[in-house]
């Protein structure tokens, strides 16, 4: 019987062997499956209430903390305002990484730059039709083969009255806020800033017919003749010009916002300036084989004879640092605020110096007839009259009155916004926590005093005291330890309110059986308050915490507004709301308030709305009180 049962058991040609296998692994399956189903959902599911069978009987075995899961995340309010803070929490901490800010930069050029990129998006019809073209400050000017003036870019009301009777014009300039033009008769026309005498041409550049370069510079206007005549006018107390012994030898004249420079028929260059400064020092061994001139705000380039480029002037920038690719073959060179541009005899463009908004980064090019760069714009005109630019494009939300970039100084400021109320709420639920604890649970005289000390402590007025500390060491410490002095009172007065909370949960706790027991195992008595009783009470210090961070950022940025917190040029939502109260910027200036109004509203409705959502998953009753 055993011989055949065995032989039975063995494999025939049949398959009867593989179909037992299979049967093997149907009832393992069958067997997982039903275990699975013993063991409830999987951790996911028990978390998120996932998973079938009776939901009351699941509830019934979901540990606390699940369900206040459950219920926070069932809350799609609490939800939203949890996914907007995280959003401008992981903006104010990862984009600064990648968006750097120098707190001491500034830029009269820039000042209340509107949001948008559209400084350098010039008319489609100058496309295959430019004959002359300039950039501004944050604006662009050219004149098509038919002598047509267009305009684009940031323009106010005056900027884009472009005047309609001035023929058929053949060059055209842009300076700080006004333009120029010259018509084929010789006639100058000018439009845009309309003060400091910029819009009235004097007469005896009326009566001129044979003007050969005319030049808007900073708050000033310049025409050259063919003699080598200049004529200026406008705020020559901004850039004073002299031209004096020179007059009659120019034969081109370059500015920028404090000085001009010419350069003669015969290949030198002058200073125009009656002030000594950096561009004064023009070294000797080019005199005299000088073919172009350009100039930025802190240096000064030449091209000579042969192709070489020569610089000098401050070293800021990397000014001095010139391609190897253009020494030898420069043809013409342009120059912005902070960087130059060199157009080689084989026609590409080499860029170089300041790049912050993209100036330096001159594209791979051949082909190009010629360069304009204004300020920190670049424009490269190719043969067949199409045009390439790279440059500055604009503000994602416009710039302050002092030129600098409000994205950036929001993002910046955002953090150390949150940086103070975080460290702030840290401090204030270590102490309301220890003191709340050890109040509730001892009682008696140590509940008295710490309660009387307390109230103390609630009726101090947190803004007055705030002020008379930072008028009176304000001025006597770092930047750092201001910040630091706030975050510190910030913390040690907004404590009351949790510590009197916390005292009354764990009255409520500390009479229950377990405490009990652990007193009667002779667990010391810190560990009970600390280790036993405070975690069944950690969800409230919670909520309470969530709440008090929002509390905490619109105090910051109330002291900051007020003057009292952290000062320029470190930014804080706070003092970047402190330079909009004027009506002039209010009405004028919009984004300037707007952006941080939003980031502070965004950030504080979002925090409170995750703290009423977790107090309402924690004890869902709450509703309906």
């Amino acid at each position: 019987m055993n011989q055949k049962h065995n032989a039975n058991a063995q494999p025939d040609a049949s398959g009867n062997g593989a179909g037992a296998e299979k049967q093997q692994k149907r009832q393992q399956r069958q067997e997982r499956n039903r275990r699975r189903k013993r063991m409830g959902p999987g951790l996911f599911g028990r978390l998120f209430g996932a998973g079938g069978g009776d939901p009351l009987q699941e509830e019934a075995v979901q540990s606390p903390f699940r369900t206040i899961v459950r219920n926070f995340v069932g809350n799609k309010v609490a939800m939203a305002g949890l996914i907007v803070f995280v959003v401008l929490f992981l903006c104010c901490f990862i984009l600064p990484i990648f968006y750097p800010l120098d707190v001491t930069y500034q830029d009269v050029t820039q000042q209340n730059v509107p949001p948008g990129f559209s400084i350098m998006d010039m008319p489609g019809q100058l496309q295959g039709n430019v004959v002359d073209m300039d950039a501004g400050s944050v604006f662009g000017i050219g004149v098509g083969q038919d002598g047509q003036v267009y305009v684009w870019g940031q323009l106010d009301e005056q900027q884009r009255d472009v005047p309609q009777n001035m023929g058929h014009v053949v060059q055209v300039s842009a300076g700080l806020s006004h333009f120029l033009a010259l018509n084929d008769k010789g006639e100058v026309f000018t439009w845009g800033y309309n003060r400091q005498q910029l819009d009235k041409i004097p007469f005896e550049v009326q009566d001129l017919t044979n003007i050969k370069q005319i030049e808007a510079g900073h708050q000033i206007s310049m025409v050259l003749t063919e003699d080598g005549e200049l004529y200026t006018w406008g705020n020559e107390n901004v850039v004073s010009v002299s031209v004096g012994e020179y007059q009659g030898t120019l034969d081109k004249v370059v500015s920028n916002i404090s000085t001009a420079l010419g350069l003669t028929k015969d290949g030198r260059v002058v200073s125009l300036s009656t002030n000594e400064t950096p561009f004064s020092s023009i070294p000797e061994e080019i005199q005299g084989q000088v073919v172009d001139l350009a100039v930025t705000d802190k240096a000064a380039a030449a091209i000579t004879s042969d192709g070489q480029v020569v610089v000098w002037g401050s070293t800021d920038d990397g000014v001095t640092q010139i391609p190897q690719q253009v020494q030898g073959n420069a043809k013409s060179v342009s120059a912005g605020r902070l960087h130059f541009t060199v157009l080689t005899q084989d026609g590409q463009v080499f860029s170089w110096g300041g790049n912050q908004f993209g100036q330096a980064n001159a594209p791979q090019l051949s082909g190009v007839q010629a360069v304009h760069s204004g300020y920190y714009q670049n424009y490269a005109v190719m043969q067949d009259g199409t045009v390439n630019s790279w440059g500055l494009k604009g503000y994602l939300m416009g710039t302050d009155g002092y030129g600098r970039d409000v994205f950036l100084r929001l993002i910046s400021g955002g953090r150390l916004t949150m940086t103070i109320g975080a460290i702030s709420v840290i401090i204030s639920t270590i102490l309301g926590v220890i003191i709340g604890g050890i109040a509730g649970y001892y009682g008696g005289w140590i509940d008295n005093l710490l309660m009387r000390f307390t109230e103390i402590v609630m009726s101090i007025p947190f803004l007055p005291l705030a002020m008379i500390l930072s008028a009176i060491v304000g001025n006597q410490v770092s930047e750092l330890g201001r910040i630091s002095l706030i975050m510190v009172i910030l913390g040690v007065l907004s404590w009351p309110g949790l510590a009197r909370l916390v005292r009354a949960q764990i009255l409520a706790e500390r009479e229950k059986e377990f405490v009990t027991a652990a007193r009667a195992m002779g667990i010391r008595q810190s560990s009970i308050i600390f280790r036993h009783i405070l975690p069944n009470v950690i969800t409230v210090v919670i909520v309470n915490t969530t709440l008090n961070f929002a509390t905490c950022l619109l105090t910051e940025s109330s002291l900051s507004f007020l003057g009292f917190g952290v000062v320029e040029p470190s930014p804080t939502w706070g003092n970047m709301l402190t330079g909009s109260q004027s009506s002039t910027v209010i009405g004028d200036f919009w984004w300037r308030w707007v952006f941080p109004a939003v980031a502070l509203s965004l950030a504080t409705i979002s925090i409170n709305l995750v703290g009423d959502g977790l107090r309402d998953a924690i004890d869902p009753k709450s509703n309906e009180r």
